[in-house]
C-alpha cells in the first residue's frame, strides 16, 4: 500500500537566515541577475539518490504551492534588519517549478535551479533538507530515534560537566544550531533544538532556522554565505575587487546589522587583504568555515592586532564541521583572546549512528559566467570552469585545488 503524501517543508520559514538576508541584498543590488545553482553529493551514499527522484519531484511541487502567511511576514517584519519593500515582495512571491529541473544520472541525482536569481536562490536549504529527510526515511525510525536521543543526552552531560570550566575564560562559551541542510528530519531538528534550549539555556544561544528561532523564541543567527560574495564575481566589479565590493554592498544595505563577515571564497589570506581597517571597524567579526581553525583564529587575531583593534570587541565565529568536543577545545585555547560562537550542524541534526550525506547546493554561475570558492580545504572548492578557476587562483595567489564540479 502506497504511503500517504508527507511534505518535508510546512512553513516557508523552515530556511536557514542568512537566505533571507542575502535575498534581500541581492533584491535591491541586482534584481535582474541570472544565475545557476546545481545539486552535488560529496560522498557516496548507502543507496544510489537517483532513486529518490519523484518523491523529490512531489516536494517540490508541495514547495512552489506554498506562500508566505501574514503570520511568517509579520514575523520577520519584527526584525529590524527586513526593510518594508522586501517584506512586501516576500507577500507576492512564490517558488516557480519551471525554474527547477531533476534528472537522474545513473546513480546520482542531478538538480538544477536555473533562472532568475532572486528566484532560485532560495531553493538550495529546502531542497537539501527535501534530499536528506527522504534518503533518511528509509531507516528504521524507532532505532535511529533512539539512538539520537542518548547522543543528544550525551552532548547536553558533556556541557553540563565541562561548561563550568568555560567560565574561566574571559569570553563566554555559546553554540548555535547551523544544522537544517543535513538533518535527519524535520521533527528530531525540532526535537533536536527544544531540548538544547530547555536543557542547555545557558550554552545555546539560538538557531539559523528561521521557523524554529520563532517556535522556540530563539535569536535567529546568520549573515552571509559563500553565493553572496561570489556573486560579485559576475557583475561588472573587477575580479581582484569582488571582495571589497560585496562587502561595501553589505555594509550599505545593513547598516551596522549582521555584521559577520564571510572569509573563505578565495581563502583567509587573500580575505584579509581586502580586510583593510574600514571594514575591520565596520563589522562585529569573522566567521570560520575551512581550513585549520586554529591557525586560521590566530591569522585573524593577528590581523586585528596590526589594525590596532582591540580583538575583545570582535566576534570569531565557527561553522565546519564542529561538534562540542571540538568546539570546547577552541574556545579553551582562545576564549582568553576574542568573543566566540560555534555553530554546529550535522553533529546536531543528523547524529544517529548513521553515516550521513555530505550534499550542496552551490551558486556555480551568474550572468553567464562562471563563479566559483577556492575554500581553505580542498575539496570544498566547486567550479565548472577550468579556465576561470585558474584565473581566479592567479588573481588571489591560490596555487593548489581542482575543480570539484
Amino acid at each position: 500500500m502506497k504511503k500517504p503524501f508527507q511534505p518535508v517543508i510546512q512553513s516557508l520559514l523552515d530556511t536557514d537566515l542568512y537566505k533571507f538576508t542575502m535575498w534581500q541584498s541581492l533584491l535591491h543590488a541586482f534584481p535582474a541577475n541570472q544565475s545557476e545553482y546545481r545539486f552535488k553529493c560529496r560522498n557516496k551514499p548507502a543507496y544510489p539518490l537517483s532513486s529518490l527522484r519523484y518523491d523529490v519531484e512531489a516536494q517540490l511541487d508541495a514547495l512552489c504551492a506554498m506562500r508566505f502567511t501574514d503570520d511568517d511576514l509579520e514575523y520577520l517584519r519584527m526584525r529590524p534588519y527586513f526593510k518594508s519593500d522586501f517584506i512586501d515582495f516576500l507577500r507576492i512571491f512564490h517558488f516557480q517549478r519551471r525554474y527547477i529541473r531533476i534528472e537522474e544520472d545513473g546513480d546520482d541525482l542531478v538538480i538544477v535551479a536555473q533562472g532568475p536569481q532572486i528566484h532560485v536562490m532560495g531553493f538550495e536549504v529546502y531542497v537539501l533538507s527535501i534530499v536528506n529527510e527522504l534518503y533518511f526515511r528509509s531507516v528504521d525510525q524507532d532505532a535511529a530515534m533512539a539512538e539520537g536521543r542518548r547522543r543528544m543526552q550525551a552532548k547536553v552531560e558533556l556541557l553540563r560537566q565541562k561548561g563550568p570550566e568555560t567560565a574561566e575564560r574571559v569570553h563566554p562559551f555559546q553554540f548555535f544550531d547551523f544544522g537544517t541542510r543535513r538533518r535527519f528530519s524535520a521533527s528530531w531538528h525540532d526535537e533536536a533544538v527544544a531540548t538544547l534550549s530547555r536543557e542547555l539555556p545557558a550554552y545555546f544561544k539560538g538557531t539559523s532556522n528561521v521557523h524554529l528561532a520563532r517556535k522556540y523564541g530563539l535569536v535567529p543567527i546568520g549573515t552571509m554565505a559563500h553565493e553572496y560574495l561570489q556573486t560579485f564575481q559576475a557583475v561588472g566589479v573587477q575580479l581582484k575587487q569582488f571582495q571589497k565590493a560585496s562587502l561595501e554592498a553589505w555594509v550599505q544595505e545593513y547598516r551596522g546589522d549582521l555584521g559577520i563577515a564571510l572569509t573563505d571564497v578565495v581563502g583567509m589570506d587573500a580575505f584579509l587583504n581586502d580586510f583593510d581597517l574600514y571594514f575591520a571597524k565596520l563589522f562585529d567579526g569573522l566567521r570560520h568555515d575551512s581550513g585549520d581553525p586554529a591557525e586560521w583564529t590566530r591569522k585573524a587575531l593577528a590581523h586585528y592586532a596590526k589594525l590596532r583593534i582591540d580583538p575583545h570587541t570582535k566576534r570569531l565565529v565557527y561553522s565546519d564541521s564542529l561538534n562540542l568536543p571540538k568546539a570546547l577545545a577552541l574556545h579553551r585555547e582562545f576564549a582568553d583572546y576574542v568573543q566566540m560562537g560555534f555553530g554546529i550542524g550535522t553533529n546536531l541534526t543528523n547524529d544517529m549512528g548513521i553515516d550521513t550525506l555530505n550534499i550542496v547546493m552551490k551558486l556555480i554561475t551568474c550572468n553567464g559566467q562562471p563563479v566559483a570558492k577556492l575554500a581553505d580545504a580542498e575539496g570544498k572548492t566547486m567550479s565548472v570552469d577550468e579556465t576561470f578557476l585558474a584565473y581566479l587562483r592567479q588573481q588571489f595567489n591560490r596555487t593548489y585545488t581542482t575543480p570539484n564540479p
